[in-house]
């Protein structure tokens, strides 16, 4: 009897085999304290924090794509014969670059819907960035501390642009090799260093044999890494610094409200995940992008027709192609501005995106941490840089493919191009004045809401016979809301003399930074919100309605 009760007490107090498992584990890894101290951390609840996630789940999908082409795909430019099973290529001349793409599309169980979702990922990964980085932007979530995350999130969206471009150019096909030409014919453009470059990255003259090799390093192994590591960085600073949270009742810079990690955001994450899958792998089964096979081989001899980088290098094609072909001859050499003042400009827009946080800092001077987002009509300075830089984006993006617009509507090529030029300068002017003067009174509205209330679509006759609207009291967090954010007042220079009567040295960049803080901060910019003293007027009786 006691040997048997023993023996029950024996295999009641073995654990079970996880839990064995991940004690032995946390008497390695820690991980037992690490998941205490962290997967109960509060994230809040908004739907534009999707889009992140959105970027961040499209770049999963193509990882996990990009694995199964690479298992399938020969870079390699050594020239075959084709005689696989599309007929209709029978016996051209191609790259086995081009070949096993093919093979892929035609001889590879599921290789065609695998290559169309690793593409349309790239596409959604590259917008739901660009449109991640506009509500960071728009929201001011690039303050101190998030100055070094928005770095980060920039670097991304522009690694991801090469690493599209270079794995867009890797099945060596007549549309993709067009857009590789146009790159050589950049890198030429290039004084002094050009035609050296041009010999390195291509091994010799164009086309060589050596670019899709090298692509498909670069598209597989190095930008992905550094991708993988800056995204790992990323999320490392948003977990570290908290999330950002919208303005509201009880939300403060100093707290976060929300859900936890786990299991409430973990369990919904997870769902958004199949369900970006699912989504995209829809559009990649029913919408045909790069067809290949329609194309045909690249030849250095020909070019295609309508041939047109992916959207997010739009920007640098349309520079390229509005920019006059200008060109300076003199000791034998040849400048062609045509092609490096666009290369020049495209990059600085880059670098003032990359800048732009601390450049803001340093016009307000202020140095605190900020985890409350701003409304954007409460800043329509940055507000208006923002939809100016967007307007002239897709100025140039219509530039990128001036030629199909010419086609598809029937329009001149060169109207489109003397129309895309002006727009560059013209449309970003009119939409920052637009956005800001729309900013301005969506604050005047704000104001009038909280003094009077909001409308309630009453109408009532006084007894005088006059009609008025009868507005509704907002409730104290609708109240909170609009008069939570706060209103720098402008640097000022201060006197011009100081107190013994001498004139004071005022260097050009405080001038600037006085000019530039009055632009953000002054009359022009800044509605007042309502007072105390002037809300308790309004709603004790006098003049409400």
């Amino acid at each position: 009897m006691s040997n048997e009760t023993s023996a029950t007490t024996t295999r009641r107090g073995k654990a079970p085999r996880g839990e064995r498992v991940a004690d032995w584990a946390d008497g390695r890894l820690g991980i037992y304290s690490l998941a205490k101290a962290n997967m109960r951390k509060i994230f809040p609840d908004h739907w534009s924090f999707m889009l992140g996630e959105v970027a961040l789940y499209s770049f999963i999908i193509i990882i996990l794509t990009g694995v199964y082409l690479t298992l399938f795909f020969h870079p390699s430019m050594a020239e075959v014969v084709y005689h696989g099973s599309y007929v209709p290529m029978h016996g051209i001349r191609m790259t086995q670059a081009f070949e096993s793409t093919l093979a892929i599309s035609f001889d590879v169980r599921g290789g065609l819907l695998i290559r169309q979702i690793h593409h349309w990922a790239a596409l959604v990964f590259l917008a739901a960035m660009m449109v991640h980085m506009m509500r960071v932007f728009f929201t001011g979530a690039f303050r101190k501390p998030r100055e070094v995350n928005w770095l980060f999130g920039f670097l991304l969206f522009v690694l991801g642009m090469f690493t599209g471009f270079t794995g867009y150019s890797l099945p060596d096909d007549l549309l993709s090799g067009t857009g590789v030409r146009f790159i050589e014919g950049v890198i030429l453009a290039m004084p002094l260093v050009g035609s050296y470059l041009q010999m390195f990255i291509f091994g010799g003259e164009f086309p060589g044999h050596d670019i899709i090799p090298r692509f498909f390093t670069v598209h597989v192994l190095l930008l992905p890494g550094i991708m993988l590591g800056l995204l790992v960085a990323h999320l490392i600073l948003v977990f570290y610094h908290k999330h950002t949270q919208f303005p509201g009742a009880g939300k403060t810079n100093n707290n976060v409200v929300g859900m936890p990690l786990l299991p409430v955001y973990m369990a919904k994450a997870g769902g958004f995940f199949f369900l970006v899958f699912g989504v995209i792998s829809v559009i990649a089964a029913v919408a045909s992008i790069n067809p290949v096979w329609a194309i045909g081989p690249y030849r250095p001899d020909q070019v295609s027709t309508g041939a047109q980088p992916d959207w997010y290098m739009g920007f640098a094609e349309g520079l390229v192609r509005v920019m006059p072909g200008w060109e300076w001859n003199f000791w034998g050499h040849t400048v062609n501005f045509g092609v490096l003042i666009p290369i020049l400009v495209f990059p600085l827009v880059l670098v003032a995106i990359a800048v732009y946080p601390f450049v803001e800092s340093w016009i307000r001077g202020d140095k605190r941490e900020h985890h409350i987002l701003d409304r954007p009509r409460n800043v329509p300075t940055r507000t208006g840089f923002g939809v100016a830089w967007l307007v002239a984006y897709f100025v140039m993006l219509i530039g990128g493919g001036n030629d199909l617009w010419a086609t598809h509507f029937h329009l001149s090529i060169n109207s489109i191009t003397w129309f895309v030029r002006i727009a560059f300068f013209v449309g970003p002017v009119l939409a920052f004045i637009a956005t800001k003067r729309i900013c301005m009174g969506l604050q005047r509205r704000d104001r009038d809401k909280v003094l009077h209330g909001r409308e309630s679509g009453i109408i009532k006759r006084l007894p005088h016979g006059e009609f008025i609207e009868v507005h509704e009291p907002l409730d104290q967090e609708q109240l909170h809301v609009l008069t939570q954010h706060e209103q720098p007042t402008p640097i000022e220079l201060g006197p011009e003399v100081d107190e013994n009567g001498v004139e004071r040295k005022v260097s050009r960049t405080q001038k600037l930074r006085a000019k530039l803080s009055k632009s953000y901060y002054g009359e022009d910019s800044v509605i007042p919100k309502p007072t105390v003293e002037e809300y308790k007027e309004i709603t004790s009786g006098h003049g409400h309605h």
